[in-house]
């Protein structure tokens, strides 16, 4: 880090671009500070509109949400700011939610839920800001939004689609009679028809207009299911239960595409992940992934978690 940002001095960059990558840098070290005490708290991420008023049905929906995520044990992270943001930390309740904002000219600041709280950030980018949005959640909950929202939904499709992210449950949410998302399904069906996107993209997520349903959701998401790391070109998937050899099988005739060669198999913890001590407790299936096709690995997530049923 100390050698790039020598090397960026001395490429003697315009004054701007040293002050972007100053700028950016100083809070991205405030987030992660921020962030730190929570890192093993499970947390979900919830997108929507600033404009949306506490009279609309959406408002009532986040924020109904955010109270049943909190009562199963999830913090709310949002944008920090009014409207679904607001609606969802009012779910919440402050001990539970953490906020990322972003300086608009048009906008004070933090709302009065988050403002004053030690979890929460202001950012002046918005490309740090979704980074933090993204990076620290284990779930996502779209709601009805604007540019920014569809922005947000877009990039974490993005991420998740090209395995920059790491495979997460990410829905799509309505108010009852209200279908919204309804519209970026008939898009992406349109790419698929197009052949722009793979037909499993639009397993990537999930539309509902339930509450209950979203959290179902996301809990049976980690129902077995713990977490992925890449070790060289293989995929390992941590799990508490192990697949049978039956299960396997099933795997395999299902989801051996994904496999470049080999078969996906259980394995014991990697020499990396022993150093780490990362999650040597899980047990683990490994494979030689071939980086494409992260809507079927949405799938196969799903079939560890009912095949513990």
């Amino acid at each position: 880090m100390v050698s790039e940002a020598l090397g960026l001095i001395t490429d003697q960059p315009d004054t701007l671009d040293l002050k972007i990558a100053t700028a950016a840098l100083a809070e991205m070290r405030d987030a992660y500070e921020m962030f730190k005490p929570y890192k093993n708290e499970r947390k979900v991420s919830i997108f929507g509109s600033a404009r949306t008023k506490p009279d609309d049905p959406l408002y009532a929906q986040a924020r109904n949400l955010a109270a049943a995520l909190a009562d199963r044990g999830w913090m709310t992270v949002t944008g920090a700011g009014p409207g679904i943001m607001q609606a969802g930390m009012e779910g919440a309740g402050v001990e539970n939610s953490i906020g990322v904002s972003i300086r608009l000219p048009f906008e004070t600041g933090a709302n009065s839920i988050i403002a004053d709280d030690d979890k929460h950030v202001s950012m002046k980018y918005f490309f740090t800001r979704k980074l933090m949005l993204i990076k620290e959640s284990q779930g996502f909950v779209c709601l009805p939004g604007g540019v920014g929202t569809l922005d947000e939904t877009f990039e974490l499709l993005t991420l998740t689609q090209t395995g920059k992210g790491v495979p997460v449950p990410i829905v799509l949410l309505d108010a009852p009679g209200d279908p919204y998302w309804e519209a970026v399904d008939g898009l992406m069906q349109q790419l698929v028809r197009r052949g722009l996107v793979s037909a499993g993209d639009t397993d990537l997520y999930t539309i509902t207009d339930s509450c209950d349903e979203a959290c179902r959701i996301i809990d049976e998401f980690y129902a077995n299911y713990d977490s992925v790391r890449f070790v060289g070109d293989h995929m390992v998937m941590r799990m508490r239960q192990a697949p049978t050899d039956d299960q396997l099988a099933v795997l395999n005739e299902r989801y051996g595409h994904l496999v470049v060669d080999g078969d996906i198999h259980r394995a014991e913890p990697y020499k990396i992940e022993i150093r780490d001590d990362d999650k040597l407790d899980l047990e683990r299936i490994a494979f030689h992934f071939t980086k494409h096709g992260y809507g079927d690995i949405i799938r196969l997530i799903g079939e560890l978690n009912t095949s513990t049923k």
